[in-house]
């Protein structure tokens, strides 16, 4: 479904990914772990098409087509989602008015007819209830006065409403009391199908506790260092990333 090859990128003129290669296939869970200033959400703002970053070298490919080349409105359309660590706030517009128009424009996209008001509704039911989420939430303005644990319930709702291809969950999990984790990890959960694939972006492994990857990622100075199963988690967990650091000069990469 992805697949990155010597993704290099920088902002502002400082690199920030040095050759980043990964592959990602449909039905698969991956966890991207790593400290701060890795290069974690740098790459989530390189796939989903963020202003102000260059690539500088690579290629991204999403279901074979070259996603860079891609403008961010397409990259949605083709099934690409993106759980903002700092979901922003959109005063004077309802949840269910963006949702509404952001939804019937992927439709439009892929060929099919606006849903109508009823169908909108019983399909917005269905998805609230699955993440569970608050039916005055939807009537208010997207995430204007919402707690940090509302605005993720919010996005988890979003990305249920939307049914994307790749989910990239970027520091989900960040600002989250436990049940809050609890509830947004069971609507990724319960969204996951054969044919659509997430990537989960955190500092910590609590949240592999309850979203189990299938394969972990360590992304450390610009590039993935370690590849392993879920029981890297626990070692990071335990041992930090200092153990892993390397030699750039080595250009070592992880194999795929």
């Amino acid at each position: 479904m992805l697949q990155i090859k010597n993704l290099h990128a920088s902002i502002g003129g400082k690199e920030i990914l040095k050759g980043v290669n990964l592959l990602i296939n449909a039905g698969e869970i991956h966890a991207i772990m790593g400290p701060n200033g890795s290069g974690k959400s740098t790459l989530a703002a390189i796939l989903t098409g963020k202003p102000g970053y260059e690539v500088t070298d690579g290629e991204v490919l999403f279901n074979g087509d070259d996603l860079l080349a891609m403008s961010p409105e397409e990259r949605s359309h083709k099934g690409l989602f993106l759980s903002f660590q700092y979901p922003v706030e959109i005063p004077g517009v309802s949840n269910v008015n963006f949702m509404k128009a952001a939804l019937n424009e992927h439709r439009k996209y892929k060929g099919l007819e606006p849903l109508s008001a009823s169908e909108f509704l019983k399909l917005m039911r269905e998805k609230m209830a699955l993440v569970e989420i608050d039916s005055k939430l939807t009537s208010r303005s997207v995430n204007e006065g919402f707690s940090g644990g509302e605005k993720k319930r919010n996005e988890i709702f979003q990305m249920a409403m939307l049914e994307p291809k790749l989910s990239i969950l970027d520091e989900t999990d960040s600002g989250l009391d436990i049940d809050a984790l609890r509830i947004v990890a069971n609507g990724v959960n319960m969204l996951k199908r054969p044919d659509t694939s997430t990537i989960v972006i955190t500092h910590y492994q609590r949240l592999l506790n309850y979203i189990v990857p299938d394969i972990i990622h360590v992304l450390y100075n610009g590039k993935i260092v370690k590849t392993a199963g879920k029981e890297l988690a626990l070692e990071l967990e335990e041992k930090g990333y200092d153990w892993l650091k390397i030699d750039d000069s080595a250009n070592m990469d992880a194999k795929e």
